[in-house]
């Protein structure tokens, strides 16, 4: 019996329907899925949807993402990701968590984190120590030991970026979004330009085998500052977009750090990594990275002008994605290694 989304979704608002009989429960809705947090833990349903290289249109595809996301965030999050469980309906037609009818959804369940220990709540309460960004910059040195690291000619890993500052390109230009188009064109001339003129500063990333399985979505909003960091929500649909040298995954949490205000924590970042491994790589790669992902986060706001949006909701997207552009404008302007 077919359940469609929009009753799944009533049935995950009720707080009858968990076994913990919460209290109350928080509805948040993504792109990509939809978030419902009660006193101790958190359920993500993934939606239905088939959106470029992320693939949830299928139940079968839900529990392959469900399982992997689980798997993946292990690495960095072990005691947050609890395992992947069923809602099932039963022959009269109720709805159940983990019951023992037909599997009609799969759900990913963690333990919920404080609020007041995540890194985007402490950068805007002004409550991050250095030691902070210390113990966060150890795990991660640790993992990016550990992951797999991923072999890429330095042919192809200087064509990924041509292709994706194109299609970056290609989509910050739409029309309907009526973003600066000169400003947008100058930011991906100069990164064309970067990535031909000084295709050697990329290569050397590759050639030294320094491109890993990364996060893919290293922000401040996913790390929590609990005795040893934990770091959540991983990219878990595409191996290819985790696929990061661990200095571009840094420069983009540098880049979220400073764009919530806190530049000392930004600066913080790369500097704590370098001194840990001695990688220290050209300033005017670490800023080709900051434009190119500033370029990349710029795209995924205005996708929001996709939805239905209120016109307070369309605004804030807008200035989000014009935000992210002044950002890459300004790190475009230190690519030339000679300058």
């Amino acid at each position: 019996m077919a359940v469609s989304l929009e009753n799944k979704v009533a049935f995950l608002r009720k707080k009858q329907s968990y076994p913990d009989k919460p209290k109350d429960i928080e509805v948040v809705e993504t792109h990509m899925s939809w978030v419902f947090i009660t006193t101790d833990f958190v359920y993500k349903l993934k939606k239905p949807v088939k959106i470029n290289s992320l693939d949830y249109s299928t139940l079968p595809k839900r529990d392959k993402y469900c399982n992997a996301e689980v798997t993946l965030n292990r690495r960095l999050a072990p005691n947050v990701y609890l395992g992947v469980i069923p809602i099932t309906l039963d022959r009269t037609g109720k709805l159940m968590l983990q019951g023992d009818g037909e599997v009609v959804e799969w759900l990913v369940k963690m333990r919920r984190l404080p609020i007041i220990c995540m890194l985007d709540y402490k950068i805007q309460t002004h409550n991050v120590r250095k030691t902070d960004v210390v113990n966060i910059i150890d795990v991660l040195v640790k993992f990016y030991e550990e992951v797999d690291k991923i072999k890429l000619t330095a042919f192809d890993y200087c064509l990924r970026f041509k292709k994706a500052i194109l299609s970056n390109s290609k989509e910050l230009l739409y029309p309907r979004y009526q973003l600066p188009g000169s400003v947008i064109e100058s930011i991906i001339s100069d990164q064309l330009d970067f990535v031909f003129r000084y295709s050697e500063l990329l290569a050397q990333r590759a050639d030294a085998n320094k491109i890993v399985d990364a996060h893919g979505d290293l922000r401040p909003e996913h790390i929590c500052l609990s005795n040893t960091p934990t770091i959540i929500d991983c990219l878990e649909f595409s191996k290819e977009l985790r696929t990061l040298d661990p200095v571009d995954e840094l420069s983009f949490l540098s880049l979220e750090c400073e764009r919530l205000g806190n530049p000392l924590v930004a600066n913080l970042v790369l500097d704590i990594y370098s001194r840990k491994t001695h990688d220290t790589p050209p300033l005017a790669l670490i800023n080709f990275y900051k434009s190119h992902r500033a370029c990349k986060r710029a795209k995924v706001a205005i996708r929001h002008l996709n939805d239905n949006l209120s016109p307070n909701q369309t605004n804030k997207w807008i200035q989000r994605s014009n935000d992210y552009l002044d950002i890459a404008s300004k790190y475009t302007r230190g690519l030339n290694p000679k300058r």
